[in-house]
């Protein structure tokens, strides 16, 4: 009762703070965007988050609902295992997508990855600029999110899809780095320093995280955006387990109504093992 309290006197605080600047409208939780770790898991506090992915107690949902806060949209994360591989159709969809001359898949070049970043997040305004909640990044997110992530990049974990040498699709693959922290206890010292840096040089990760795929806009619904995805999906997948030893992936978030990325995830047999949900309020 007494944390109940003091949560709702810090939502109080920040609702009066939202009213001083003349606002209107509570959507939360939100940091900063959709971008960074939106929504309150409300489904699958069983998981351990993967990276980037937002943690909370069961029972803040309870302290929110209870004052006045309605859902208005909800984000699902997908759990799938890769080490066997998809289903046959899955097989027969990228072999005859490997048929096509014009259709080229490639892997990140990390020595030109500032031009690689550009290019995906080109696509990626792009593609999600019909959905719910898109910002579109700016040209210095668009710099900064280059160097954030390339400690972090590994050239056969993220593919762009070109079709005549046209950049049209991207997957961005990120080793769950979570699991190299999670015995750390928050500490580099004494020794956990040189522990993170040689995971980072030699990655291992029976995890990896699907966090952003795009399609560009005039592709999207076709036969060719399955294909291109699909084989994306599956080099990558061919990749992880390879060389990370890799034994199971997390596709998300994915909008709850996004129909094109859920029919996706459905296709190989990935099962929703968390719900983010994120709440409105008039004020």
């Amino acid at each position: 009762a007494q944390n109940a309290d003091i949560a709702a006197a810090l939502i109080e605080a920040a609702e009066q703070w939202l009213k001083d600047q003349g606002m209107h409208r509570v959507l939360a939780p939100l940091s900063l965007s959709v971008w960074d770790e939106p929504g309150l898991l409300t489904q699958g506090h069983d998981h351990p988050p993967t990276l980037m992915m937002g943690h909370n107690k069961a029972e803040y949902q309870d302290w929110i609902e209870g004052l006045q806060y309605e859902t208005v949209k909800q984000l699902f994360t997908y759990d799938l295992p890769v080490k066997d591989g998809f289903p046959p159709l899955i097989g027969k969809i990228v072999a005859s997508a490997e048929r096509n001359s014009k259709l080229k898949i490639r892997k990140v070049d990390k020595k030109h990855f500032d031009r690689d970043a550009k290019i995906i997040l080109s696509i990626l305004n792009d593609a999600w600029s019909d959905n719910w909640g898109f910002v579109p990044f700016t040209d210095a997110e668009i710099d900064y999110a280059g160097k954030k992530f390339k400690t972090i990049v590994y050239e056969e974990l993220i593919m762009i899809a070109e079709i005549e040498n046209e950049p049209v699709a991207f997957m961005l693959t990120l080793p769950d780095l979570n699991e190299a922290t999670k015995e750390m206890g928050g500490k580099l010292f004494p020794f956990n320093w040189l522990k993170l840096l040689w995971w980072l040089k030699f990655p291992k990760s029976s995890t990896m995280r699907v966090p952003l795929m795009g399609v560009k806009k005039e592709l999207q619904a076709s036969r060719l955006a399955s294909q291109m995805v699909f084989m994306m999906i599956e080099y990558i997948r061919r990749n992880a387990v390879a060389n990370f030893g890799t034994e199971r992936g997390e596709i998300g978030w994915i909008l709850e109504d996004n129909q094109g990325m859920v029919a996706i995830a459905e296709a190989i047999e990935a099962k929703i093992n968390r719900v983010y949900t994120l709440y409105q309020k008039e004020i």
